[in-house]
């Protein structure tokens, strides 16, 4: 082969045509990393040689006709507040417990190593998984790879921009408010939420006890699909997981969304505001989807400002509960704008956080109704590209709420799916999110599947990672 293949499932292909070794594909991912890591500040820590002491294990088994499935010899990235048995898990934070989870895999990473990925080591996140980059702490500044002025999204920052520049072919992040989809839409690649309890969040250090979704970035729905068919399914060790049968999710993608009916939504999306490109991207991908045989109707999310709001008051008040003691005591050693975040926990009420909830189970009535009418639900992930670390400064950690519009789906725990649909006039990503029924991942995944079949956006690659992906 001329070049590396991009997605999983290429790089899948290639390896069951003998056209390339999983060690070969690790190298190659090893090399990029010794190339971008410094100026993108993807990991917290590598692994290269258990990662290629696992991609031998994987041709090995190749060789002797052992295929334990796609992503049998692929090289993953997993997000840092995530446990593996052989690496610390920082959650890059000078107050995180070293002995947390210490020696120990998450499932999600033990199923993983059970299906042959090989893990190349951890990445980086926000502090705890909320707020944005302290540059006064000892940690990685995670860069967009599109522009390393900007910010890569978080708080699956390296996660994102590992797949985009190479480092990896797909990774595990984590979702509260939007942290798998938002360094999805900043860096140009497809990330998936799954619903609330379908996959076990059990080894994954907490935000919002009831908020929090693990689950798969990477370049397109199909790497999503083979990332989500090892991921899902009951674990014991998580309270909150679903016993839920497991659908084939890569059987799923039938390439087809004729007939499939599904709800666009403008409103409280869009402001005069926005870059013009923002507003022509979305309306391209949303006649795409029609060209392709969808039926597309204009729809209203119910209780969209009352949900957005009670998002913020369950995060924050779940996350001071978890970090209550800590922030008392080492105030200081916290990241400023975690810090600011996290303390207005403190400021809401038991009878407020009563009554998000209350407001979340009114939601997610009023949404079952609504998807009587359509299949799926597509709205802009931002209305806005990855901004520029110096104007995240001047606008502090909340600063963007408006302009990104994932916590809504955070808040009912439905299932959706970034993926990447252009660049705004300043080159940066601009991304769709489709969201399912609960448990109904199969058919996001086959829509946005779809859709890439007849688009390229997933597969364009930065500049600064085009010299070395040959």
């Amino acid at each position: 082969m001329s070049a590396t293949p991009l997605t999983v499932k290429d790089a899948a292909a290639a390896l069951r045509a003998g056209e390339v070794t999983s060690v070969a594909l690790t190298q190659a991912a090893i090399d990029r990393a010794e190339r971008l890591d410094k100026e993108l500040g993807t990991y917290i820590v590598r692994g290269d040689d258990a990662a290629l002491a696992a991609a031998a294990a994987a041709d090995a088994k190749f060789a002797a006709g052992v295929d334990d499935g796609p992503l049998q010899g692929i090289p993953v990235g997993v997000k840092d507040i995530v446990a593996t048995a052989d690496a610390p898990t920082t959650c890059q934070s000078l107050v995180m417990d070293p002995e947390w989870c210490a020696g120990e895999d998450a499932p999600v990473v033990a199923r993983l190593r059970a299906a042959g990925a090989v893990i190349t080591g951890k990445t980086t996140t926000m502090e705890f998984a909320i707020g944005t980059p302290d540059f006064s702490k000892p940690f990685p500044i995670p860069r967009n790879p599109w522009n390393t002025e900007c910010w890569a999204g978080g708080s699956s920052s390296g996660t994102g921009n590992g797949v985009a520049a190479g480092l990896f072919f797909a990774g595990i992040g984590t979702d509260t408010g939007g942290s798998i989809r938002i360094p999805s839409a900043f860096c140009g690649v497809t990330g998936l939420m799954p619903t609330y309890g379908r996959v076990p969040k059990s080894g994954v250090f907490p935000l919002g006890y009831s908020l929090d979704h693990t689950g798969p970035l990477a370049r397109g729905a199909w790497d999503c699909a083979a990332m989500l068919d090892v991921l899902a399914g009951y674990d014991a060790t998580d309270p909150y997981c679903s016993q839920r049968p497991v659908d084939d999710y890569v059987g799923a993608l039938t390439g087809s969304v004729d007939g499939l009916r599904i709800g666009v939504v403008r409103a409280f999306h869009f402001a005069p505001d926005d870059d013009p490109s923002v507003v022509a991207a979305f309306d391209a991908a949303v006649a795409q989807l029609g060209d392709l045989g969808a039926r597309v109707t204009e729809i209203v999310l119910p209780y969209y400002l009352e949900i957005t709001a009670a998002m913020l008051v369950t995060m924050c008040a779940e996350a001071f509960a978890i970090h209550r003691r800590d922030m008392a005591s080492r105030w200081d050693d916290y990241f400023e704008n975690t810090r600011q975040i996290v303390a207005l926990g403190a400021l809401f009420s038991g009878s407020d956080y009563v009554q998000a909830q209350r407001v979340r189970r009114v939601a997610q009535r009023a949404l079952a109704g609504l998807f009587s009418d359509v299949d799926v639900i597509l709205t802009p992930t931002a209305t806005v590209g990855s901004p520029t670390y110096a104007a995240m400064e001047a606008s502090g950690p909340l600063g963007l709420l408006a302009k990104v519009h994932t916590g809504y789906w955070d808040a009912v725990g439905n299932p959706v799916l970034a993926l990447p649909i252009g660049f705004t006039s300043e080159g940066l990503p601009l991304s769709m999110q489709l969201a399912g029924r609960p448990f109904d991942e199969a058919t996001i995944l086959r829509a946005g599947d779809a859709y890439q079949s007849a688009t390229d956006w997933h597969v364009r690659i930065p500049p600064m990672a085009q010299e070395v992906q040959a």
